[in-house]
């Protein structure tokens, strides 16, 4: 291998004088933030060390699932190194590495333990770890059992409590596997352009901005909007260019509909509410009555202000089925499945408020003490586990609902914020 290490970051330098040195170990993490160089080095190093190991041998390259390993590492290894170099099939879920046959798998649940065992390999090379089954990677180790087996991974931090942390990355990680990892952060990654780093950071807040940005472990403890102020919350609008819903559906828990626009000034506005709990009410409602209500409240939204009727997309819990079948039966247009990644949906609408790009009309009074209350369940992180409590979270699931529907969009006004 050669010495000539231009076009690396100096930290991308570290990771390949690690292999020219012999210092690689069993277990090989590259962890730290987003766009920090980390994925594209880890390939490189792959394919290096993979270069100088045995043809007959086995290899496996893992991803939460197929889709997503394409999409991060295959497309841009083939790039690396060139299809004379490496070849792969998503449908054989086999690839050819320097002439070594690669195995692809995917690992989203517990029972993809079956896919490896009784396997014997010579290397390993794991995608975003931390969002793989704690079984399935156990048992992978346990498969790496040929003389200078290795394990070359990748993975952006998580809370200091996820499995990953205590038993393999900790200076006092239970010693049962010799670990060498690299921490980046986007700073790390001096190739970028200045502009497109300032963008990333614009982008999350938060826990998000210390794991994301700056590499960190951290809990996620406490509010989870923070960044929503006082000033955020106002009596008028501007004028509003287009509109869309949010729905949370519950039955014995609370219904909320949420009725948000863009302003003129860019910005979101959260402008009504319908919200109504069974329980707390005692005066449950039927899904019919539910439809027929969320058709009054929408109507008279726009007629009290003279408004000719115009709403676009309607994103409800895609769990509710039933309610949208409601919904259709009486006319209502637009109805869309919500994207529900809890955690990037919080994650955006946590960036919004920080880079005030979301307003709440005080009108909303549910919805505004929602998010004044709205926090991380601090038993879940005591597991490693990043959840909201479960409690006065419907106007919220609502409003990630609404805002997650047009993500693309409001990922690229946060862009443009100064």
């Amino acid at each position: 291998m050669s010495d000539n290490f231009t076009g690396f970051t100096e930290k991308q330098v570290d990771v390949i004088r690690a292999l020219k040195r012999n210092e690689l170990k069993k277990i090989n993490i590259l962890e730290g933030s987003v766009s920090s160089g980390k994925t594209y080095i880890s390939l490189v190093l792959w394919a290096f060390w993979v270069s100088t190991m045995p043809r007959g041998n086995n290899y496996i390259m893992l991803g939460r699932t197929l889709e997503t390993l394409n999409r991060n590492c295959l497309i841009l290894l083939e790039e690396l190194i060139g299809v004379k170099n490496f070849t792969f099939s998503i449908g054989k879920k086999e690839a050819r590495l320097f002439g070594r046959r690669v195995f692809l798998e995917g690992a989203n649940d517990a029972r993809s333990e079956g896919k490896i065992r009784g396997m014997t390999l010579q290397g390993a090379y794991c995608d975003e770890i931390t969002i793989l089954p704690k079984d399935f990677f156990e048992m992978l180790i346990t498969r790496l059992r040929v003389e200078g087996a290795l394990l070359i991974g990748t993975t952006n931090p998580d809370s200091p409590s996820h499995w990953l942390m205590k038993d393999y990355l900790a200076p006092d990680a239970n010693g049962r596997v010799d670990t060498l990892s690299w921490n980046f952060t986007i700073d790390d990654n001096t190739k970028l352009p200045s502009g497109y780093v300032e963008h990333m950071k614009r982008g999350f807040s938060g826990v998000f901005y210390e794991r994301f940005i700056l590499g960190r472990w951290v809990i996620a403890e406490g509010l989870i909007y923070g960044g929503f102020k006082q000033s955020q919350i106002v009596a008028n609008p501007p004028k509003i260019l287009n509109y869309s819903a949010g729905i949370d559906y519950g039955q014995s828990n609370a219904t909320v509909f949420l009725l948000v626009g863009e302003g003129a000034d860019g910005r979101l506005y959260i402008l009504s509410e319908y919200y109504h709990s069974g329980r707390a009410s005692q005066a449950s409602k039927s899904p019919l009555t539910y439809a027929k209500d969320f058709i009054s409240w929408i109507k008279s939204y726009f007629e009290t202000r003279g408004l000719a009727l115009s709403l676009g997309g309607i994103y409800y819990d895609p769990s509710a089925l039933g309610f949208r079948t409601q919904l259709a039966e009486l006319g209502v247009k637009n109805l869309r499945a919500a994207n529900n990644e809890v955690l990037r949906g919080i994650q955006l609408v946590s960036a919004m408020f920080e880079g005030d790009l979301i307003r709440v009309c005080a009108s909303c009074k549910n919805t505004i003490d929602e998010l004044r209350g709205y926090a991380w369940d601090s038993k879940a992180a005591a597991r490693g586990e990043d959840k909201p409590v479960k409690e006065n979270d419907h106007a919220m699931d609502a409003l990630r609902y609404a805002v997650m529907g047009n993500q693309t969009y409001w990922k690229n006004r946060l862009g443009a914020v100064k």
